[in-house]
C-alpha cells in the first residue's frame, strides 16, 4: 500500500485548497509550485498543523477520517518536520541541539545513529559550537539532523532552502543528494524551485490555485509537456545517463543514454560508470530540418517531435524523441513561433537537435 493518500478541503479567505492524492511509498516527493499555490498548507495538513477537512492513511494507519471523528494530533504523528528558519536552541551547541530529540526518542524507536545523522550532514567539526557562530547553510543542516534524530516515519521539508543564499544552497544540496541516497523513510519536500526539484525528486506534485495540475515520476514529469510553466523558472529536460568515459585533454565526459547513444557534456566529477542525472535547458535546444556542418556544437542528434505547447507570446515549446520506442528519451526545445511556423515544423516530423550546453543536475 502506499504511504500517503490523502483527501483534503479547506477554505482561507479566497483561497481554497482541494486535494486527492496517492503519494508514493519511499524516495522524495516534491511538492512544487509558485508562492500561494498550497504547497505548505497542503504539508501542514499532512503533518497535522492545519486542520483540513478530509481523510488521510500513511501506510495501514489511518490519520485522519472526518467521517469516523478520527484526527491524530501532530503529537501522535510519527513525522519530523523541517522549516524555511532553522529555529536552533541558541543556547546549546550544536550537540545539544540534535540530542535534544535524540534523547526524547526511545531506544527500541530510534531507526537512525546519533553518528549517522552527524555523518549526513558533515557536522563532525561542529558539534561543539554555537548557532550563532554558524552560517546559513549549518545552520539549516543541523536543523535538518535533528529533525532525523527523532526516528520519524516521514520527513517533511518546508522549502529549506528557501531563506539561503545562493552560496549556501550550493554547500547544503549535496548533503540532501545524499540523505536521498541513504534514507529508506519517504521525505515530502515542497519548494518552487525548478533546480532543487531536478535535483532531489523521485515524484512530483504540481499545485497551483490549491489544486494538483500534474503528477508523476519525476524523470518523465521533468521532461514533458504536462508540468505547467513557473515564473522564473526556465523550462527544460532531465536526463538519466551513465558516464561512459572521460576526455580530459578536452575536459569532456561521454554520456550513454537508453538506445547506445552518446552525448558529450563538459567534464564531470564522476567516476565512469555512474549515474548521473543531466538538466538541459529547452533554449540550449535549437532544431534544424537537415544536419548542420561547419558548426562548433557538439551534440547534433535526430529526433522526433512528439508535441507542442505554446509559451510566453511568440513562443514554442516543443516536445522531442531521442532513440526508438523502447529506449525514448525525452527533451524540450523552446523556439519562436516564428522559426516553428518558417521550417514547416510539424508534430511527427524528424529533425535534428543540436543542444548547446547542458548542466549536472545530480550526481
Amino acid at each position: 500500500m502506499s504511504a500517503i493518500e490523502l483527501q483534503f478541503k479547506a477554505q482561507h479567505g479566497a483561497f481554497t485548497l482541494d486535494v486527492e492524492l496517492t503519494l508514493p511509498d519511499r524516495g522524495v516527493t516534491a511538492l512544487f509550485g509558485h508562492s500561494g499555490s498550497g504547497k505548505t498548507t497542503l504539508l501542514r495538513a499532512i503533518a497535522g498543523l492545519t486542520r483540513c477537512a478530509g481523510r488521510m492513511r500513511f501506510s495501514d494507519l489511518l490519520w485522519q477520517d472526518d467521517a469516523a471523528g478520527l484526527f491524530l494530533p501532530v503529537e501522535k504523528r510519527p513525522v519530523a518536520y523541517v522549516f524555511q528558519e532553522a529555529s536552533l536552541f541558541a543556547h546549546l551547541s550544536v550537540r545539544g541541539n540534535l540530542e535534544y530529540g535524540y534523547a526524547r526518542t526511545p531506544a527500541a524507536a530510534r531507526r537512525i545513529s546519533f553518528d549517522e545523522a552527524v555523518a549526513w550532514l558533515g557536522l563532525g567539526k561542529l558539534l561543539e559550537r554555537r548557532p550563532a557562530g554558524l552560517s546559513g547553510g549549518e545552520r539549516q543542516r543541523v536543523a535538518i539532523a535533528r529533525a532525523l534524530l527523532v526516528s520519524p516515519a516521514l520527513l517533511l521539508m518546508d522549502e529549506p532552502l528557501s531563506a539561503l543564499d545562493a552560496r549556501a544552497k550550493a554547500e547544503i544540496l549535496p548533503y540532501l543528494e545524499s540523505l536521498h541516497r541513504e534514507l529508506a523513510i519517504p521525505v515530502v519536500y515542497v519548494t518552487h524551485a525548478i533546480e532543487e526539484v531536478a535535483r532531489l525528486a523521485d515524484y512530483i506534485v504540481q499545485m497551483e490555485g490549491g489544486r494538483v495540475v500534474a503528477g508523476g515520476p519525476a524523470m518523465s514529469l521533468l521532461s514533458s509537456l504536462q508540468l505547467r510553466p513557473v515564473e522564473y523558472e526556465e523550462p527544460g529536460a532531465v536526463i538519466e545517463a551513465e558516464v561512459s568515459g572521460h576526455d580530459d585533454i578536452h575536459s569532456l565526459s561521454m554520456l550513454r543514454l537508453p538506445g547506445n547513444i552518446t552525448l558529450l557534456a563538459p567534464r564531470l566529477a564522476a567516476e565512469p560508470g555512474a549515474l548521473v542525472r543531466v538538466r538541459i535547458p529547452a533554449r540550449e535546444i535549437s532544431l534544424s530540418l537537415t544536419v548542420p556542418e561547419g558548426t562548433s556544437i557538439l551534440n547534433i542528434l535526430p529526433v522526433r517531435i512528439a508535441g507542442v505547447r505554446e509559451g510566453e507570446p511568440g513562443r514554442m515549446l516543443v516536445q522531442l524523441e531521442l532513440g526508438d520506442a523502447d529506449t525514448k528519451t525525452q527533451l524540450l526545445s523552446r523556439i519562436s513561433r516564428y522559426s516553428w511556423e518558417r521550417l514547416g515544423l510539424k508534430i511527427g516530423m524528424t529533425v535534428q537537435a543540436q543542444i548547446k550546453s547542458m548542466g549536472l543536475a545530480r550526481s
